[in-house]
């Protein structure tokens, strides 16, 4: 109601002192950050919707492929093939146990880990803290979840995964304690991150070999009984690690990573009810595709790309840059259109309904949105929904009491997503990242179908307005052969979190 009346306001404003209106709305765009700092500091603030482009509601940026996919007829050869699970591809989940029925009786202290990042940064974190514990031959205490700086979630270990579980499937493998004992009750956050302390590790390089935390770390733990790693993002190499590491990595990921119960339970509630969802065509009943839409504001502003908000959405991301990263973001030094014919700019909503339009999903399609709030709020997705009316989230499948111990926690909310999109028939991505990346690795593990979007091919064909959309239709189809959940060996360097075989499956 607020924001109406504001806006009531403004318009009168103008109607009445039209040149001094225009001066205060382009002030406004350039000093509401500043004013208002706690707004973009919050989570609230840094994925809503901006005032600004709901002044101007994103237009459609392919009116014309739109039209065409809104008038678009789906064979049901067509609709078969799309919804048809992968066939068998000679590879199968092979996360082995320990080659010992038991741990060395005598080790070497303890080792604690302060993760950050969102869910998926720390879940591969937790995989790489139980492999330094086994190089070690350490136990290693409950990793320590940093709160999150965008969206100030508080949520620990506990609160998000099964700690017994965790504990009981690693048992043969590592050493896992949830507190320390009384005689190392000092090593805590705060005594690290207050000063310079003899215990902690702060030069972990990135991917760093396994030689490494043999000269680096043992020796404090030697001396100390306890090592505390921070940061401890990505501090642990892909390559040259023994085969017994690598599967431990696995077993950690695939099989002792479960969330909590209630987690599990919602997820399963919203999977029951999109199965149950009526649909008009057998191919598709009690089927659904999972979206992962991440179009909040700090990507669309980092991307430096434009997004059909006009000249105020061009400014206020702007200027968001201007503050959140001092205007240090290089692609700011390129036009729009360099960066879309570099295929740099991530897939706009709209963009992606036409991708999964031109694949062969039809109006019928249950779809189910795994995101945050989206920049630009409803008005950003009206075409994908004019698209695929059937769209569905957490809040339209659950109730407020059901929905009431993940609400406004971002790392429960992302688990819930997490839990459709290993559960869905169909899942794709609208941009790359360690989401995309981990529900890849995750069902290309159990041989699930996964769209890959050819972004490339996207970006010059989006460039291209003369397109027809029967062009547009088969040049899609025919980029897109082969980027369906099929297996990709990983290759030197590459992360077994998003290629899983070979280290994490066997053929068979």
């Amino acid at each position: 109601m607020m924001r109406w009346r504001g806006t009531a306001t403004l318009r009168s404003a103008y109607r009445h002192h039209s040149h001094r209106g225009a001066e205060f709305a382009s002030l406004l765009v350039l000093l509401l950050p500043v004013l208002s700092p706690t707004y973009l500091s919050s989570p609230l603030g840094r994925a809503s919707p901006s005032l600004f482009s709901e002044w101007n509601a994103p237009k459609p940026m392919h009116p014309s492929l739109l039209s065409g996919a809104l008038e678009r007829e789906v064979s049901d050869e067509r609709r078969k093939e799309i919804w048809a699970p992968l066939d068998h591809q000679g590879w199968k989940p092979c996360a082995k146990s320990a080659s010992t029925s038991s741990l060395p009786e005598k080790r070497n202290g303890y080792i604690q880990v302060f993760l950050d990042g969102g869910l998926n940064q720390q879940r591969m974190g937790i995989c790489d803290a139980v492999a330094v514990a086994k190089i070690l031959n350490a136990t290693l205490l409950i990793p320590y979840l940093e709160v999150n700086p965008v969206w100030q979630d508080s949520s620990t270990f506990e609160d998000i995964y099964d700690v017994d579980r965790f504990i009981t499937i690693l048992k043969n493998e590592v050493s896992i304690r949830r507190e320390l004992p009384k005689e190392y009750s000092w090593s805590t956050r705060e005594y690290y991150y207050g000063g310079v302390r003899d215990t902690r590790v702060k030069t972990a390089p990135v991917h760093a070999s396994a030689g490494w935390y043999i000269e680096n770390v043992l020796p404090i733990l030697q001396s100390y009984g306890i090592a505390a790693i921070a940061p401890f993002s990505h501090r642990l190499a892909f390559d040259d690690l023994p085969e017994d590491i690598q599967q431990l990595r696995c077993k950690v990921n695939f099989q002792a990573l479960t969330f909590v119960p209630h987690i599990i339970s919602l997820g399963e509630t919203i999977v029951q009810r999109l199965r149950r969802s009526i649909q008009t065509n057998s191919q598709e009943s009690g089927k659904f595709v999972v979206l992962h839409l991440r179009f909040d504001k700090d990507m669309a502003a980092h991307s430096a790309c434009e997004f059909g908000g006009g000249r105020a959405e061009k400014l206020a991301l702007a200027k968001y840059r201007k503050v959140i990263w001092q205007g240090r973001v290089a692609k700011s030094s390129f036009t729009d259109s360099e960066l879309r014919r570099g295929g740099k700019c991530p897939l706009t909503p709209e963009e992606i309904g036409l991708l999964l339009s031109a694949l062969g999903f039809d109006h019928n399609t249950r779809l189910y949105l795994a995101s945050h709030k989206v920049y630009g709020g409803e008005s950003r997705i009206s075409s994908l929904r004019r698209l695929f009316p059937l769209i569905e989230d957490k809040k339209s499948l659950a109730s407020d009491s059901e929905l009431a111990k993940v609400q406004g926690k971002a790392s429960l909310l992302a688990a819930v997503d997490y839990y459709l999109s290993i559960h869905s028939d169909v899942f794709i991505s609208a941009s790359p990242g360690n989401m995309h990346n981990a529900v890849l690795a995750h069902r290309t593990y159990n041989n699930l179908k996964s769209i890959r979007p050819n972004m490339p091919l996207l970006s010059q064909l989006f460039l291209n307005e003369s397109l027809s959309w029967s062009v547009f239709e088969e040049a899609v189809r025919s980029g897109h052969k082969g980027r369906y959940g099929q297996i990709r060996l990983r290759k030197p360097n590459q992360s077994i979190y998003t290629y899983p075989a070979p280290d994490c499956m066997c053929r068979g």
